[in-house]
């Protein structure tokens, strides 16, 4: 895994975990137990969709701890004028002359589709720590890459996007 987070992905991950272990976790082994009394385990819907929500969840609280074990805790370092984490860059690509804006973030709260690309895309590489008129190169592979613009930078404080489940 070896995910890169902010202090405040870590605060959210480790409040989902608890969710999962002191709220939800009680109330599925509830569910199972009720639905096991049901009787004919063999013909009983209630109990397999019981035990694969358990399931469900117990994978999750797996999958969370394991990410906070292996991750590595990264933060902005970059200047007032420096495209950072957190940051919503506007950027004209040069070859297509059009213009885009993403928001930089931490590989578990990107979203491509909603215009959040990771600190670990080639595009979230090639804009962190540029200013302002600074014409980069994006890599896409080894042939081919192409350069972008950087036309603005708006400063963000709010990093209140949910992680994302697997």
């Amino acid at each position: 895994m070896g995910e890169r987070l902010t202090e405040s992905d870590i605060a959210k991950i480790e409040k989902e975990i608890r969710y999962r272990k002191l709220e939800l976790r009680p109330i599925l082994i509830e569910n199972l137990k009720e639905a096991r009394s049901h009787g004919d385990l063999s013909e009983n819907f209630e109990y397999y969709a019981a035990k694969r929500d358990k399931n469900i969840n117990e994978s999750r609280i797996r999958y969370l701890d394991r990410m906070l074990r292996t991750s590595t805790v990264v933060e902005d370092t970059s200047a007032e004028d420096e495209v950072g984490l957190d940051d919503t860059v506007m950027f004209y690509i040069l070859e297509d002359e059009e213009e885009d804006t993403v928001k930089i973030t931490t590989s578990i709260r990107s979203d491509s589709m909603n215009g959040r690309v990771s600190i670990e895309s080639p595009l979230g590489k090639a804009l962190l720590n540029h200013k302002v008129g600074d014409i980069v190169t994006v890599p896409v592979n080894s042939e081919y890459s192409y350069d972008v613009e950087i036309r603005a930078i708006l400063k963000s404080e709010d990093e209140d996007e949910d992680i994302k489940s697997f």
